[in-house]
């Protein structure tokens, strides 16, 4: 019996290649790989800076390939870590390429913060996808704080609490897109 795989696309906060971030969706990827179909979406950092007077007939090609690999997945989860107290800015900017779309209404959102504070960026994050009107239950939310002294070089987590707050996330993005 074979089971239908929920297509995620999952969201890099951080434009560095070996980030604890990409570690992070890199694990959940691989821990996850027999119930969901998880793919990392890399373009964040070549998505051209938010301009409404491109957001129609002028929509750049990156912009348009993003907002299809959004609208074809059945979940978005994020993982992003906290620059200067805010998000980064090119999550941000892609975020914002969705403001005139409804891609984002109804769609099931998980997100993690994985910082060394995080805080703000975990409460601005929340609060922007809330106002696209993202689904995001309570505990499809995890803030991560001191992220980088639980997850090793190779990728592999650590923290056992992290471990277990990761399969709660999980269990509780799952339920959101039934």
């Amino acid at each position: 019996m074979s089971i239908n795989k929920k297509k995620i696309l999952a969201i890099s906060g951080s434009t560095r290649k070996n980030a604890t971030n990409q570690k992070i969706l890199e694990f959940i990827a691989g821990k996850f790989s027999d119930i969901l179909d998880i793919e990392i979406y890399d373009g964040v950092d070549k998505l051209p800076h938010f301009n409404t007077e491109l957001d129609d007939d002028h929509l750049p090609k990156e912009v348009f390939q993003f907002r299809e690999k959004i609208e074809k997945s059945d979940g978005i989860l994020f993982c992003t870590p906290e620059y200067i107290f805010s998000l980064p800015g090119s999550l941000k900017n892609a975020i914002e390429w969705n403001v005139s779309t409804r891609l984002f209404a109804n769609k099931p959102v998980a997100i993690i913060v994985a910082s060394a504070s995080g805080e703000k960026a975990f409460e601005s994050l929340g609060l922007i996808l809330e106002t696209i009107e993202a689904k995001i239950p309570l505990e499809s939310r995890l803030l991560i704080q001191g992220a980088k002294g639980k997850v090793n070089l190779d990728g592999s987590i650590t923290d056992k609490n992290m471990l277990q707050e990761i399969d709660h996330l999980l269990s509780s993005f799952l339920k959101s897109m039934i």
